[in-house]
């Protein structure tokens, strides 16, 4: 089994996973935050319909800009995604999510010295992401979509997010033993595969599957998730569950992330996917510090 990468993809050919010991470094650098510090992973997505900034880094140029700015204003991981997974988006195929990475995928992992994460609920994807130096596999299905993720991300040795989701909203349920369920059995699958479980972060998915009152109610009890021992990443940025809340369009919601992240981190969190890193980095250095006196 060799996964071949041509010139056109942005590398020479590689047999599998060759590229592996680059990212063992920044993946174990990255690792070895957690509980020292809060970790900002920045949000650069190459897509034409992201919620936020859908169509401004799908090329090349602009993609390399924004993942330097990110690095430099001070994130500590950069999750790259070429699918949207905003509130009624459309699905791509393997292959336009692929077409939309292999322009930019190679050339920002040599560029940047951050850690890059791939957002992808694909195998493939992440097969490809990885084989270049991707240190973590961001899954919004949490290894329960594509049954070959948890053999490819175990295969590479990358670091994983495994996030809460579900198909649709179910406002009587009881989210949070949903929630532990779907964990239960998301990291049955990572163990049957072989991931360790200091390379294994969960994410609640806020605003995937749920309410308004159950997302509310997830990040006020994230405290419930700590006996997994494992660090809880939250992605809220911008979300329009903050919009509604204080009435502002999406490039107007910093204030309100910036609350919400800081009242997770109060409840245990310690990794915050954002769009405005230089913000958090601020923001948490307070927070971090007091939590240190």
């Amino acid at each position: 089994m060799a996964l071949r990468l041509s010139r056109e993809d942005g590398a020479v050919a590689l047999s599998d996973w060759e590229l592996k010991p680059l990212m063992k470094p920044k993946r174990d650098e990255l690792i070895g935050l957690f509980g020292v510090r809060s970790v900002i992973m920045g949000i650069l997505n190459v897509t034409p319909d992201s919620f936020s900034d859908g169509g401004r880094f799908e090329a090349r140029d602009a993609a390399l800009a924004q993942a330097k700015k990110l690095a430099a204003d001070g994130a500590d991981v950069i999750d790259v995604g070429a699918e949207s997974t905003r509130p009624g988006f459309t699905p791509v195929a393997e292959d336009v999510e692929l077409a939309r990475l292999k322009p930019i995928l190679p050339a920002l992992i040599e560029a940047v010295e951050k850690p890059i994460s791939i957002d992808t609920s694909k195998a493939a994807v992440a097969r490809y992401a990885i084989s270049l130096g991707a240190a973590v596999v961001n899954d919004v299905w949490g290894l329960q979509k594509d049954p070959a993720m948890a053999d490819t991300v175990a295969e590479g040795e990358a670091a994983v997010v495994i996030m809460h989701n579900r198909d649709g909203v179910d406002p009587n349920l009881d989210i949070i033993a949903d929630m532990r369920r779907f964990f239960d059995h998301s990291l049955m699958l990572a163990d049957k595969a072989g991931i360790p479980r200091p390379l294994i972060m969960l994410d609640p998915g806020i605003g995937f599957g749920k309410t308004k009152d159950q997302n509310l109610f997830v990040l006020r009890r994230l405290g419930q998730f700590l006996d997994y021992r494992l660090p809880l990443l939250i992605g809220i940025s911008r979300k329009s569950l903050l919009g509604a809340m204080v009435g502002a369009e999406v490039e107007s919601r910093l204030v309100a992330t910036v609350a919400a992240n800081l009242a997770a981190a109060a409840q245990g969190a310690s990794i915050f996917r954002v769009h405005d890193v230089a913000e958090h980095v601020a923001a948490f250095k307070v927070f971090d510090a007091i939590q240190r006196a």
